[in-house]
């Protein structure tokens, strides 16, 4: 896929993919952490002969942006770089896709922009709705503990970990051999993604997605319940139509956050993906891309 290169009203500059029928339906898929509009492959190649499928390198990654400061990776940047990406493309009206770090921001896309009529539809695959998240890791023994990883990501005594090895570093100590994914990634994605893992500038830029996040995840030992200042703010359903992909056998984000997303979006269509993992975009393209067909078909 031919990326294109373009300056957003922000002064950011993003590489993105833009393939498929210019006067089509828009998707704009966003990619997670720790990889790159390759993400969605499977999914750009299956759909562009019916969609103009639009996927940046998000601010931080590969040749895209990278500030080094943290203040430079809070949410409401991240979601108006989509805004002032589809802006800067011209595109009034689209459908968000995300997974993952992609999905969290893709929640907040879907949020603003069903308030102001830009975002029609909604698809998000193994990220947990921020509200419901935020209750999990305080509550959910085993969300807390998947989510330790965060901590040691946040914690600058690690960026030598970086500095030296690169992100590669500082994933060895954080997810200890777990995030294993040899056996379903093609040599030649992963070959390029740890390469892409040896710019420095790019891994201290992806942690700062992190660093900016105004999620606390609490330590193994304090208490089960939900302190009074860390209640979440409430926010309003999400009620344009929406897809959610759960893969089942994700250890970071299990099934639980499933629990109660109902009442946080209104028109809601969920499909398990059962036997796979977190990157389930390419470990389970063709489940994907047949739920997608479904629901794009369904709600056009």
């Amino acid at each position: 896929m031919a990326q294109n290169r373009i300056k957003l009203a922000s002064g950011i500059e993003l590489d993105y993919v833009d393939e498929g029928p210019r006067d089509g339906p828009t998707l704009i898929f966003l990619h997670g952490f720790p990889e790159s509009h390759r993400t969605w492959r499977h999914q750009i190649a299956h759909l562009k002969d019916r969609f103009r499928c639009i996927a940046p390198d998000q601010r931080g990654y590969r040749g895209s942006s990278k500030p080094q400061d943290v203040a430079s990776y809070t949410p409401d940047k991240l979601i108006g770089d989509v805004f002032h990406l589809a802006d800067a493309l011209g595109i009034e009206k689209f459908t968000i896709v995300g997974h993952d770090w992609g999905g969290a921001i893709a929640w907040g896309v879907a949020l603003t922009g069903q308030m102001n009529g830009r975002v029609t539809r909604a698809v998000i695959a193994n990220a947990p709705h921020p509200i419901g998240f935020s209750r999990l890791v305080w509550l959910n023994r085993h969300q807390r503990e998947s989510s330790q990883y965060m901590r040691t990501f946040r914690d600058t005594a690690n960026d030598q970990l970086i500095r030296d090895h690169g992100l590669g570093g500082m994933l060895a100590k954080a997810f200890e051999g777990r995030l294993q994914t040899e056996d379903k990634m093609e040599p030649e994605e992963r070959a390029q993604l740890l390469r892409d893992w040896e710019n420095r500038d790019a891994a201290f830029a992806m942690i700062n997605w992190y660093r900016a996040s105004p999620l606390y995840v609490p330590e193994l030992d304090e208490p089960y319940e939900i302190p009074a200042d860390r209640v979440p703010p409430a926010l309003p359903p999400l009620s344009i139509p929406t897809l959610v992909i759960w893969a089942l056998d994700d250890h970071a984000l299990p099934p639980e956050n499933l629990e109660g997303l109902e009442e946080m979006v209104t028109d809601m269509t969920l499909v398990k993906v059962p036997d796979c993992g977190h990157f389930v975009p390419w470990e389970a393209p063709g489940a994907v891309n047949a739920a997608l067909d479904e629901f794009l078909a369904r709600t056009s």
